[in-house]
């Protein structure tokens, strides 16, 4: 089997437009979570999001592409450029026929759902613009990833909740390390913070009023964000033969599925997870100096994620460092495994561990290094990245520093 590196990576959500401005605000520990600004928002009874702010997609895109590109396909070739320029990689030939997408999201174009519904039951209108269907089904961001790059292998989406974007990961990392692809684009993207995409997260009554305290005794639920993490994964002997930089190598991955409950985790189905990768990887439980947790703040996910690292590491789970960085820029459902891995990167590459902010309550149940408010300088040669979906749908991917 292959070796497979990642070359490149981009991002835009509540922390920053850029990884250089996500990763400097994990490191201070910055909260991205504030009052959500859209219409219709008073009549929601949870108005605090990880919202992408100062985003002007009409200095990005044309006037013919913003009637194609719904939010999430906006962030999601906002952050493919900027990971495919940092890779320096150019697709053309036998490289652009064999390259190809992977992208995760959950929801698609809930936005284009939510101002067309709108128009139709509100405003009474009985006709909705011609490209409303291929501006909202899921599959649009990763189809103008590969037209904008020129991408022409292998290129599809992966839906599967909150794992989505770990689960599109896996998929991309095994088609490179099968030697099917010599590069693979992958990540995730999500964009529900519109009137209709919080109202129906409100009818699960699991989202927070004020803020997002994953870990924490006094945590009382989950917050939405929104963006993008897109990456290159590609085949090391490939990479270092241009004279890439290398951010990280992707070792494993496993997948799983609680086959027991729509919402409720399981702690034998993350376990599995978390176990499967690091067998897959061959790496030993011991190796492992961080975990970016799934750590929703939901009194559930919180304590069965801890109780299953707890089975899977033994002791070591005591010198373990885990944190949560959706307390900072909220969770992005399908598109937030893409933005915590470059939490991961940086734990590996810069050895930074980015915290858990908003910790304040000490949790029986949750009694490891959450690396509470303050990010910690740490060497780490090995890391998880954590995901763990509605309807008991996990991924964890292993990462290694290079």
């Amino acid at each position: 089997m292959k070796r497979v590196v990642i070359t490149g990576a981009g991002t835009i959500n509540a922390l920053g437009h850029s990884v250089p401005e996500t990763l400097e605000a994990m490191r201070e520990g910055r909260c991205g979570i504030a009052e959500l600004e859209f219409r219709d928002v008073e009549r929601l009874a949870i108005r605090i999001g990880g919202q992408v702010r100062g985003f002007e997609a009409e200095g990005r895109f044309n006037r013919q592409q913003m009637s194609l590109y719904d939010r999430f396909t906006q962030f999601t070739l906002t952050a493919a450029k900027e990971a495919i320029t940092q890779s320096g990689l150019e697709f053309h030939g036998e490289l652009s026929a064999k390259s190809g997408v992977v992208l995760g999201t959950a929801g698609g174009g809930v936005s284009t759902w939510d101002e067309n519904y709108r128009s139709v039951y509100e405003e009474g209108k009985n006709r909705v613009h011609p490209f409303v269907v291929p501006k909202l089904m899921n599959n649009a961001a990763a189809s103008h990833v590969s037209m904008e790059h020129n991408l022409k292998g292998p290129s599809f989406t992966v839906s599967t909740a909150c794992a989505s974007s770990n689960h599109a990961m896996a998929q991309a990392f095994a088609m490179v390390r099968s030697g099917m692809a010599p590069v693979m684009i992958t990540g995730g993207s999500e964009s529900m913070l519109c009137f209709g995409g919080v109202k129906a997260w409100e009818g699960l009554r699991v989202m927070s009023k004020d803020a997002c305290r994953p870990f924490s005794a006094n945590r009382n639920g989950m917050v939405q964000g929104e963006g993008a993490g897109i990456f290159v994964f590609e085949e090391y002997e490939h990479a270092k033969k241009r004279g890439a930089e290398i951010l990280c190598e992707v070792s494993g991955f496993a997948m799983s599925s609680d086959a027991s409950d729509i919402v409720m985790p399981s702690k034998q189905g993350a376990a599995r997870a978390m176990a499967g990768a690091l067998a897959d990887a061959r790496i030993d439980p011991g190796e492992v100096g961080y975990i970016n947790a799934h750590g929703t703040g939901t009194a559930a996910n919180d304590k069965t994620e801890c109780a299953a690292v707890a089975d899977v590491f033994g002791r070591h789970a005591d010198s373990l460092m885990i944190s949560s960085t959706k307390s900072m820029h909220g969770h992005l459902i399908g598109g937030t495994g893409a933005v915590e891995l470059l939490a991961c990167i940086m734990a590996l590459r810069d050895g930074v561990i980015a915290p858990t902010i908003g910790y304040e309550e000490p949790d029986p149940e949750c009694a490891l290094d959450v690396v509470p408010n303050v990010a910690r300088e740490a060497k780490v040669e090995v890391a998880l990245s954590n995901a763990f979906a509605f309807g008991g749908l996990n991924a964890v991917l292993a990462l290694r520093r290079v």
